[in-house]
């Protein structure tokens, strides 16, 4: 098993806030009727601090539990939209999990099949290489308001770890490309644009994917009867189950859609089904993986006994757990630029941020480092250039002490309801670390009634502002209260 390459460990990430398609349904009911019929469940919607970045990050961690970071040699992040077109984003992804600078990294986009693509491309650099490499994929896309691919679409994100003595060995992998268009977006346009769906679904996926299917299968010994799950994610009803007969694959084999309980992530969706698949599968199990857009990615995986050492902490199951169901449609709208508020004159200020100082700083700010005093072994964030630890003199000389998995607890906090803040109230206060480390810090998620002194809370990766002429983002990690019920059901 240890010469065979696959993905070793997974990991998933889910935005708390689910917006009910009901909610959607009735906001819009005057304009286009006709989305009734597809308000069921709800979707997962980002908060405005989140992103793909953001995302990602989460779900790596969540991958990652645990792991020595300094061996990974490589971290790629696969979206169709990521908040930087020229900014490196796995660079951004890199740095908050404190990988090592000695790194190769780089983004996949392109199209709907850079979830599948990219984790193919991490496959083939593994090989052959004693360090694993990190494949990340995160999507929060945009949809036209009064849409049914709004209602459809939801944010998410996948982790996977990939090298040697695999908890799931890549057995085969197959591509057919093709130029076929079921929909697009061209460079500069915020929305896509789609195309009639009978037409997407005779001559897409029904001949697409099974071409690509076929082609996996010619490489392998695998009956198709032995594959314990299909996956194939697609908005389209249907499809998935008709593919499945198609292909001979066993009835109750079809992977759960995870449409009605989060939406459909774009080039994350199948990745995301994939981590699911995975926190129940068992050794032997035989896992198939089709991608349709603009051809077809086909994998298949063969699940070791490796599975039962590295479950994620959260996963989907737990994430969806997590839930926080809303029927609050204009916040959605906000959150995703939608809806111009009118916050105030306390709005009305320049946020440019230095990129020199960001350059300085951005190590420590990024991967949350705090700073341990050799002199006094105090622990700080920030590093202060003057120890500051009783009987300190003179200028500090810090080791590194990552505080982004330390736990955390509430020493104090406010509510704040007249500083601007695009989601009110803001809250914030004085976080005690376990080693010691004090920090000022945002809050985030917090249910009401979830925050008191004392409470537990672990920390987050968010965007902490954005410059809203230029378009910059600056990231910072947050505090947010731990939910142990959610924990207990997960």
């Amino acid at each position: 098993m240890a010469d065979r390459i696959g993905i070793t460990r997974f990991g998933a990430y889910i935005p708390q806030l689910r917006l009910r398609r009901t909610a959607m349904a009735a906001a819009n009911a005057w304009a286009n009727p006709g989305l009734k019929g597809s308000a069921k469940g709800e979707r997962s919607m980002c908060g405005w601090d989140e992103d793909v970045v953001t995302m990602a990050v989460a779900a790596a961690r969540d991958a990652l539990q645990n792991y020595r970071r300094d061996r990974i040699s490589a971290c790629i992040l696969a979206s169709t939209s990521a908040p930087f077109a020229d900014r490196l984003n796995a660079g951004l992804v890199a740095g908050a999990l404190n990988l090592p600078d000695a790194l190769q990294s780089f983004d996949v986009s392109g199209s709907l099949r850079a979830g599948t693509s990219g984790l193919m491309a991490a496959l083939a650099m593994a090989a052959g290489q004693d360090n694993p490499v990190l494949f990340v994929a995160g999507e929060r896309r945009s949809a036209k308001p009064a849409s049914v691919a709004e209602m459809q679409n939801g944010d998410a994100a996948a982790a996977f770890l990939v090298g040697y003595n695999p908890a799931a060995a890549l057995v085969a992998s197959h591509t057919v490309t093709r130029d076929f268009v079921d929909h697009f977006r061209a460079t500069g346009v915020k929305y896509d644009y789609g195309w009639e769906e009978r037409w997407v679904r005779d001559e897409g996926y029904m001949k697409l994917v099974p071409a690509a299917l076929d082609g996996l299968f010619r490489k392998t010994n695998v009956s198709r009867d032995k594959v314990a799950r299909f996956i194939l994610p697609t908005p389209l009803g249907g499809i998935a189950p008709a593919l499945a007969r198609k292909m001979g694959f066993a009835e109750n084999s079809l992977a759960p859609a995870l449409i009605e309980n989060c939406g459909f992530s774009g080039a994350v969706h199948g990745l995301l089904m994939l981590v699911q698949a995975l926190e129940t599968a068992k050794p032997g199990d035989m896992i198939a993986v089709a991608s349709f857009a603009n051809g077809c990615d086909a994998l298949l995986f063969e699940v070791t006994p490796e599975i039962e050492k590295v479950r994620p902490r959260r996963g989907v199951s737990g994430w969806l757990a997590r839930g926080r169901p809303t029927d609050d449609y204009t916040r959605f709208l906000s959150f995703n630029g939608e809806l111009n508020v009118d916050w105030g004159m306390r709005a009305e200020f320049g946020n440019k941020y230095a990129l020199t100082v960001e350059y300085r700083t951005g190590r420590d700010n990024l991967a949350f480092l705090g700073g341990r005093d050799r002199q006094t072994g105090v622990v700080q964030f920030p590093k202060t250039p003057a120890a500051v630890g009783p009987g300190a003199e003179g200028f500090a000389h810090y080791e590194d002490v990552p505080l982004a998995d330390v736990p955390a607890r509430v020493v104090s906090f406010t509510a704040d309801w007249l500083t601007y803040y695009p989601s009110p109230p803001f809250y914030f206060g004085l976080v005690q670390f376990e080693n010691g480390a004090r920090v000022l810090m945002e809050m985030v998620d917090v249910r009401e009634g979830a925050l008191s002194v004392g409470s537990d809370v672990e920390m987050v990766f968010r965007v902490k502002e954005i410059d809203s002429i230029r378009g910059y983002r600056h990231y910072f990690w947050k505090a947010t209260p731990q939910d142990a019920k959610a924990e207990a059901a997960s």
